[in-house]
């Protein structure tokens, strides 16, 4: 290689100073500011300052403003060049491509958006939008809004831009399942129907009139983001992400000239040679990185040739239009068994004449002819055109008067230099002539540089010709292949090749990607007559030699042990020359022309030859020249990529996606291409992403716990040996910085784990949490191949859960301290009375429920490995939420039973869980309320039996309900005594057992007190009661019987017990007993009440045995009445009796079958009261068998006795009992004595008689 000029040693002192200033930049990892200013800078900061004199502070603050300009100037200059480098891997890549198997990342929610949301939500629940909904849907959208949206950690969430429109979605359709499956199924309704129904109905209220997530004025690039990236929007992207503007962008798109494939390619290659170059200087002056052991110093170099062999590679697998595939092949297998590309001439592969044989495509437009003088105006002309070797095209006919055709002929050579002949012709007229007569040729030797545009060419006519001056106008293109560089004529001299000073027609081509040569062609040949490999060649502009004529502008071509010396007619050439030639020999010196250095350094004389306006403009590049030229192997990648990949996440986490920290696939692509160009190992990479993510984290940012594992995983692989990459040398920076981010991200994974309700809030992101916990034991594993025991991880998981609940217990009281000063005053806060202190920890059992609630819900699957910690977070929980309880409790007054809705509500939602029934916590619970519920049992019974006691002494005893007064309160409390018990739930089943039978016993002493006290009663008002035919049945009587009937049936309710075998038997025979009690009491007062009633009849039957014959009152009677019915129409004898006697049948049975309840003990009454009536009328008949019956007597108790019958028939007696044998004795005897009567007397009876008794009217 040529020993660098001057300039390039002032250009490297500058580029040395920039890396300095990035080696600055990349100290420290954590830090996101640019670097700072030098030493000599400050001092020269310090002496300016020092030189004005002011006051110290003004000199204070003028030095840091001085330095702070100077800072961002040093942040724009690195910018800049970290997009020089950015924008040449977006315009030629060669090892990455954009990644489409990346999940599509969704539109993230802002603050607004959700306020939104929440504003929607509750038009909808306040019934103003048109969205039909039944209450189930309501309901469960109300809980979605009140539990969900309004939550803080939903808006901490929406605020660290990690919550997406489907995570809401998600959260809803997760609740709304768990309510749909606990709907009762629906005939022709089935669940999935529901469910999306429900969904649909969500969509629309989340939609609202105008869907927010559609916006249109979102900008475009970032609506693309995740899509496939044009050049055109990755160089937008990265404008942004570094703060490019687009005039610069644009100066250094023109000036790298990025559009340019070839120069890319020469630039890649140079940059490749200068890596090889760095290696060989490392390897030579034995300046290694630090690694962990000495014997990794020479693998690094084996990894610097290996990767620098794997781009050359990549590099070459590039499509090239022309090039033998062996050739590449021998070429790639040279590469990597080379060190270096600056071998030997033993080790190189020729090439020969065939691999570089061209193709070309020739178009020749044959326009018009003018000067035909020769041929008459009539004459047929047309013309013929040929490449030689080639096929021969003739154009149409034309008239000789109009000679203009504008056809088009093409052709394909394989010659650089080919001959293209253009002949006019006419036809020939005479009969014996062969072949039409020639007018004129022309010959022209094209090349690729040859004008386009149409041209006329003076014709060549033979002897004595009149078409003296015979033009034809016509234009020749000819294509420039893609492997050819550059073309011309040049004047070579060299000592292996072209070895005479003359004029060639020289051809750069490529035949690969690393290999270009020089060949000089002659006319009408497709092989170069000599080729020169341009390889290890370095090119440059050189003074004229004097000793040479021809060719003016000079430049060489210098390899060790051959010179090669090119001339060029005038400037402009001999630039694209030597241009094309320094992209082809991939040199890191790039030339700059003597006229244009001394430009540059003004140190030397002065300059005569004007200077080229393109390279002028070229050269200075409105002062981008510094940043184009630098060269890139001589700046620090890995701290320069460090900075891009933060200004990228940064970008990243501020656009509209939800990422969680990953990047898009334009982003990847990026940053792939770059570490691969340039060397930056992928430890160090995933380092630098995981400090970054890890400060985002810390920050609040929502980060995918999966994307921290990947890039842990690489590095832990790569620390520990196992070459994820390939690289198998660790820096001890590596393994220090490793280390110390290890610990860091251990701190904020347990951190996040302590924090698990405010991190992943509703289990969002979906699946973070457990893979957090999946992270964290990778974390802990000591290396990457020996698994952690299972204890340790546990270990760490119970010390974060113990902090978790600390965590969610005081913000959980932090927040109800909050909504309680929200409806309270301050004074009233202060005061804190019992009951507050019980209303503010009935509060903050609610929460602590929902807490739980929400943890199993949305966290416990996460857990699943071990379930006992959640149980054991919850039980810590609630042991600090027991504190307040306890403290609560204390200061309630004695005998207050307004606890008992703590117990309820705890128990409830404990005894339910399989870990936390009867847990720690829960057997505190039982301790605290076991006395307490023994005490208010032992106070309900007293009062009960207390109730029971003054109840019935004052008892009135009108009908309430079923029965009285006292019984009604006395079967209410003993029933929400055993409801409010049975509502307890109690947990442990021998003391819930102990309290039921205490209640069942309880309920059968109260009842039999009741029930004693009642019959008793019911015996003292029989007692008082006449036994006339005005008696009527008092309602108090009615209600006593009906105590006792709602006795019996609330003994079925209150008095039987659900127990096991052990006490089956003893406690049926105590049961048994208070129902044979109630059962006796219910029969005894039904016999006394017919005995009551069928005393009445006696009565009337007594005032009938006056009219017993012989005895002086029927005398006396029947003679009263026949004296008396001569003067006056006298009633009937006996008809008084027997209607008072039905009236008051009929009179008390309506009052029984209204105001007694039970209907079946009011059949037996009626039962018992006729059987017995017509034992008492049997047994009368019976008394006066051989006597006749008076006819009032008679027709009285024919009266009484089918009037009974029919009444009683009618009241539901069944036939059984009214034809009963007393029944037909009585009617028997009755029967006879009326016929007995009508024998004697035929109009005594006065139409009253036993026959048709159901028609007889009364």
């Amino acid at each position: 290689m040529l020993d660098p000029s001057s300039s390039e040693e002032e250009s490297d002192e500058l580029l040395e100073e920039e890396r300095q200033d990035v080696l600055v930049a990349a100290g420290g990892s954590s830090q996101r500011s640019l670097p700072p200013p030098s030493r000599d800078s400050r001092g020269r900061e310090a002496g300016a300052a020092r030189a004005a004199s002011p006051s110290p502070s003004v000199l204070s603050e003028g030095r840091e403003e001085q330095e702070r300009l100077q800072r961002e100037e040093r942040e724009k200059r690195l910018r800049l060049q970290l997009y020089v480098f950015i924008a040449r891997c977006i315009a030629h890549p060669f090892n990455a491509k954009q990644p489409t198997d990346m999940a599509r990342r969704q539109q993230k929610l802002n603050k607004q958006q959700l306020q939104i949301l929440k504003e929607r939500f509750q038009a909808f629940l306040n019934g103003e939008t048109q969205i039909v909904a039944d209450e189930a849907f309501c309901n469960a959208v109300r809980s979605y809004y009140e539990v969900f949206l309004k939550s803080d950690r939903v808006a901490r969430m929406v605020h660290s831009g990690g919550c997406s429109a489907s995570d809401f979605r998600d959260v809803f359709k997760k609740n709304i399942e768990k309510r749909v499956r606990s709907l009762p199924e629906i005939d022709g309704l089935s669940k999935e129907t529901v469910l999306s129904s429900w969904l649909a109905k969500y969509d629309a209220i989340y939609r609202g009139e105008e869907d927010f997530c559609k916006q249109p004025n979102r900008m475009a690039l970032s609506a693309v983001s995740e899509l496939i990236l044009s050049k055109e929007q990755l160089y937008e992207m990265f404008q942004q992400i570094l703060g490019i503007k687009k005039l610069e962008h644009q100066l250094i798109y023109n000036a790298c000239q990025l559009d340019n494939g070839d120069e890319q390619a020469a630039q890649i290659r140079r940059e490749l040679d200068g890596r090889l170059q760095l290696a060989e200087q490392m390897a030579r002056e034995r300046k290694f990185p630090k690694f962990v052991t000495r014997e990794m110093e020479n693998t690094y170099i084996e990894e610097l040739r290996s990767s620098v062999n794997l781009l050359m590679a990549n590099l070459e697998s590039l499509p090239v239009s022309k090039g033998g595939p062996e050739f590449k092949l021998q070429k790639l297998k040279r590469s990597q068994n080379s060190a270096f590309l600056d071998i030997g001439d033993e080790n190189e592969v020729q090439l020969s004449k065939s691999d570089v044989v061209l193709s070309f495509t020739l178009e020749i437009v044959i326009m018009e002819v003018q000067g035909l003088k020769s041929v008459a105006p009539n004459r047929i002309v047309y013309c013929t055109m040929e490449v030689e070797g080639g096929e021969k095209l003739q154009t149409d006919q034309a008239e000789a008067s109009r000679p203009q055709w504008g056809t088009q002929g093409d052709f394909t050579t394989t010659h650089p230099r080919p001959v293209v002949k253009v002949k006019l012709f006419t036809e020939s007229t005479g009969v014996l002539a062969l072949e039409d007569k020639e007018l004129g040729r022309v010959v022209l030797y094209p090349t690729s540089n040859s004008p386009k545009s149409p041209d006329l060419h003076k014709m060549i006519v033979p002897k004595n010709s009149q078409d003296s001056d015979l033009k034809i106008k016509l234009a020749v293109r000819m294509d420039k292949p893609p492997h050819m560089k550059h073309c011309g004529y040049l004047y070579a001299l060299g000592q292996k090749v072209w070895k005479r000073w003359k004029k060639r027609y020289f051809v750069l081509v490529q035949v690969s990607q690393y290999t270009f040569a020089m060949c000089s062609y002659r006319e009408k040949k497709s092989e170069p007559q000599e080729l020169m490999q341009l390889e290890g060649y370095t090119v440059d502009y050189t003074a004229p030699h004097t000793g040479l004529q021809g060719g003016r502008m000079f430049f060489n071509a210098v390899k060790e042990g051959d010179t090669v010396i090119f001339a060029s007619d005038d400037e402009q050439d001999r630039i694209l020359w030597v241009q094309a030639m320094y992209r082809a020999t991939g040199q890191s010196y790039k030339p700059i022309p003597a006229s244009q250095a001394q430009k540059m350094n003004p140190k030397g004389g002065n300059v005569n030859t004007e200077i080229s306006p393109l390279y002028a403009d070229r050269g200075q590049k409105h002062g981008m020249d510094e940043f184009i030229s630098a060269n890139p192997c001589k700046f620090d990648h890995a701290s320069l990529f460090r900075l891009l990949q933060r200004q990228t996440l940064d970008h990243r986490l501020n656009d509209s996606y939800s990422c969680l920290g990953w990047f898009s696939p334009g982003q990847v692509f990026v940053l792939d291409e770059y570490c691969a160009r340039y060397g930056v190992r992928g430890c160090h990479r995933h380092l630098c992403y995981l400090s970054e993510l890890i400060e985002h984290s810390e920050n609040g940012s929502v980060i995918d716990p999966t994307l921290l594992h990947y890039s842990f995983a690489f590095c832990a692989s790569h620390v520990h040996g196992n070459r994820p990459d390939g690289i198998g040398t660790v820096s001890v920076e590596e393994k220090e910085r490793f280390e110390e981010i290890k610990d860091r991200l251990s701190s904020l994974l347990e951190n996040q784990i302590s924090h698990f309700r405010y991190c992943f809030p509703f289990g969002r992101p979906e699946g973070a949490l457990k893979a957090t916990l999946s992270l964290l034991e990778r974390v802990l594993m000591k290396d990457i191949a020996t698994p952690i025991p299972a204890e340790e991880v546990k270990k760490v998981v119970r010390k974060c859960l113990e902090k978790a609940a600390l965590i969610n217990y005081t913000r959980l009281t932090e927040y109800a301290k909050i909504e309680a000063t929200a409806e309270k005053d301050t004074e009233t806060m202060n005061q804190a009375t019992p009951a507050r202190k019980l209303e503010e920890v009935l509060h903050l059992a609610e929460l602590c429920i929902e807490v739980l609630q929400q943890n199993e819900e949305h966290h416990s699957e996460a857990f699943a490995w071990w379930p006992e910690l959640l149980a054991e977070h919850a039980e810590k929980f609630l042991s600090l939420y027991s504190v307040d309880m306890d403290s609560a409790l204390e200061a309630q007054p004695q005998d207050s039973w307004d606890s008992f809705p703590l117990f309820q509500l705890l128990n409830n939602a404990l005894r339910n869980d399989t870990f936390l029934c009867n847990g720690k916590f829960h057997k505190h619970l039982q301790e605290i309320f076991v006395p307490m519920v023994i005490r208010y049992i032992d106070l309900m019974e007293s009062s009960i039996a207390q109730s029971i006691h003054r109840g019935l002494e004052q008892e009135s005893w009108q009908p309430v309900n079923n029965g009285s007064a006292t019984s009604e309160d006395l079967f209410w409390k003993l029933d929400a005594l055993q409801m409010f018990v049975f509502d307890l739930h109690w947990p442990e089943p021998e003391f819930a057992g102990h309290l039921e039978q205490r209640l069942k016993l309880m309920a059968t002493d109260m009842i039999e007190a009741c029930v004693k006290r009642t019959r008793i009663a019911f015996e003292l008002k029989l007692q008082k009661m006449n036994k006339t035919t005005d008696l009527r049945i008092p309602s108090s009587l009615c209600t006593m019987f009906n105590v006792l009937v709602d006795a019996k049936k609330q003994t079925a309710k209150l008095c039987i017990l659900d127990g096991g075998q052990e006490f089956a038997s003893q406690w049926q025979q105590y049961h048994s007993k208070i129902d044979d009690l109630v059962e006796e009491s219910v029969k005894e007062i039904i016999s006394l009440l017919v005995s009551k009633v069928v005393s009445v009849l006696e009565g009337v039957l007594s005032k009938l045995s006056r009219y017993d014959e012989g005895t002086f009152f029927s005398s006396l009677v029947s003679f009263t009445v026949k004296a008396a019915a001569k003067y006056v129409d006298v009633p009937k004898p006996g008809m008084d009796l027997a209607d008072t006697y039905i009236m008051f049948v009929r009179q008390n049975q309506d009052i029984l079958r209204e105001k007694v309840n039970e209907e079946m003990y009011i059949e037996k009454l009626f039962d018992q009261w006729y059987s017995n009536s017509m034992k008492v009328i049997c047994m009368w008949l019976a008394d006066r068998l051989d006597v006749q019956l008076h006819i009032y007597q008679l027709k009285t108790l024919i009266k009484i006795v089918k009037k009974t019958y029919r009444d009683f028939r009618l009241q539901g007696v069944l036939e059984g009992t009214l034809n009963s044998k007393t029944y037909d004795t009585v009617h028997s005897r009755l029967t006879v004595e009326e016929a007995t009567v009508s024998v004697t007397d035929g109009g005594g009876l006065q139409g009253i008689t036993m026959k048709d008794s159901d028609e007889e009217e009364g």
